[in-house]
């Protein structure tokens, strides 16, 4: 069936290991904007078209065309694309801080399973102040673990290129924090116990 020029909200439970992105964002359900919508309920498929927007919580996902797959476990699988010219962007705030994870690629590849995501074609990403850019960027949301590479892999046809990471200081500007452990100890001396100091037979 096909819907035109609506918004659509989907409670999807997705059932997987905590990462470093908005932990509250599971819980929250996820808004399909798009001038078209198809969904198919027998193959598990939903086709956004037209100024696609997704979100859920703080993750917001813009696109031309997202296609939307999910398998026997009800895991999605999304792949935005964007306008020729153009590109797919994502951002979503990390746990527990002021910041967000941000990205952009001709193609963009999310799989709720393995919260692993894949950009593809001038891709560029950025999580606080640091910077990667590459042709391709694969990025582990479960452990916040970046690849980068000047085309996917096994694309042996790529013309030579350069990746580049932007990878800023932490804590510029301030004191290193010593992290308290415990609290400090007091030595004292054991009562029958000499606290001074016998050479020995060896020393006399």
């Amino acid at each position: 069936m096909t819907f035109r020029h609506f918004t659509l909200f989907l409670a999807l439970a997705l059932v997987s290991t905590p990462g470093v992105a908005e932990k509250a964002d599971r819980e929250k359900p996820m808004l399909l904007e798009a001038s078209k919508i198809s969904i198919d309920d027998l193959k598990k498929v939903q086709i956004l078209e037209g100024d696609v927007v997704i979100t859920k919580g703080t993750m917001v996902l813009k696109a031309a065309r997202v296609v939307v797959t999910e398998d026997a476990y009800g895991f999605q699988k999304g792949v935005a694309f964007a306008a020729p010219g153009s590109k797919a962007t994502f951002r979503q705030k990390r746990e527990g801080r002021d910041d967000y994870i941000e990205g952009e690629a001709e193609r963009i590849e999310y799989d709720t399973r393995t919260e692993i995501a894949e950009l593809f074609h001038r891709a560029w990403i950025r999580s606080g102040e640091d910077e990667l850019r590459g042709d391709y960027v694969w990025y582990d949301a479960l452990n916040e673990k970046y690849l980068a590479s000047a085309a996917p892999a096994g694309d042996s046809t790529a013309s030579p290129a350069r990746v580049r990471a932007i990878i800023q200081p932490k804590g510029k500007g301030a004191a290193p924090v010593v992290e308290k452990r415990g609290e400090q100890l007091e030595l004292r001396g054991a009562q029958g116990i000499s606290t001074e100091f016998d050479p020995g037979p060896a020393g006399r």
